[in-house]
């Protein structure tokens, strides 16, 4: 699954123009403990945290690679090697050797924007979904419970403002929907179950937001990015029709996906609150 349609400029930017973010501005500079680090372009597995080190060079860096999955070319520049994605060709950096910091002698030097890192150290493949229940919170806290489930991330999706806050969402002038990004291992959770899940911790029939939610930006809606997605969200809807639940939901293909403010992730894991409107319903 390539996911370029939900990306944001910056990291665009990296994936398809060659770009370099500056050093030290972005994630994943320290090594992992655990866990594996996934092209932010399609969601194949590119590296463990096993390969990682520590370079203080301002990129993350990692001295080898999940073999087959790292294309190496020669460097516009005529003098570095590049290294983009076996499978969708974005760009992730470079590879440098004789620096001597590993005793593999190997430097991945790659953008932080360009890769995801994921706290599972043994998923072979990842897929992806966006979907919109309401308030962010509530769904992002039982979306993380679902078995399968490797990573979520609350953000707006589909408006008209770029970058958006969540003061200028809560408006009800850009257009957005609260959504959650769900990074899932498609071995254990299908999409088809992913869904059938999502319609039971929120009502799809409401029409005007989400409980005591109420506004455009509370709306039900399945983001999907290609035509088995779509397929599969109406024949899940079908279903939950011919059991007589209503379904406002709407279906909508996948535009830029803005994430939240840190503050909004994981926020009742923070907070240690529970959701307010949003709870596990059982329809199928």
């Amino acid at each position: 699954m390539y996911k370029y349609d939900a990306l944001t400029p910056e990291v665009l930017y990296i994936l398809t123009h060659k770009g370099t973010e500056r050093p030290f501005t972005g994630q994943y500079l320290e090594k992992a403990k655990f866990g594996t680090y996934l092209c932010r372009g399609c969601g194949i597995v590119l590296w463990r945290a096993e390969h990682q080190f520590t370079s203080h060079c301002g990129w993350p860096s990692f001295d080898d690679e999940v073999l087959g999955h790292v294309v190496k070319q020669p460097d516009n520049d005529g003098v570095r090697t590049e290294i983009i994605c076996a499978r969708c060709q974005g760009h992730l950096g470079h590879i440098f050797s004789g620096e001597h910091l590993t005793p593999k002698n190997l430097r991945y030097c790659i953008n932080s924007v360009a890769i995801e890192f994921i706290a599972d150290d043994q998923v072979i493949e990842t897929e992806e979904s966006i979907l919109a229940g309401g308030c962010f919170w509530g769904v992002q806290h039982l979306l993380s419970r679902l078995p399968g489930v490797l990573k979520t991330e609350v953000g707006y999706i589909d408006g008209v403002t770029p970058y958006p806050s969540y003061e200028q969402v809560c408006e009800k002038n850009t257009g957005h929907f609260e959504a959650v990004r769900v990074i899932y291992d498609p071995t254990i959770l299908f999409y088809e179950n992913l869904l059938k899940y999502f319609f039971e911790i929120h009502d799809p029939g409401q029409t005007n937001g989400q409980g005591p939610d109420i506004g455009p930006q509370y709306l039900s809606a399945i983001f999907y990015f290609n035509e088995p997605q779509k397929l599969t969200a109406k024949t899940v809807i079908e279903q939950l029709l011919q059991v007589h639940y209503p379904v406002a939901t709407q279906l909508k293909k996948v535009t830029t996906f803005w994430p939240a403010e840190d503050y909004h992730q994981q926020y009742y894991s923070k907070t240690k609150n529970s959701p307010y409107c949003h709870y596990h319903v059982k329809k199928f």
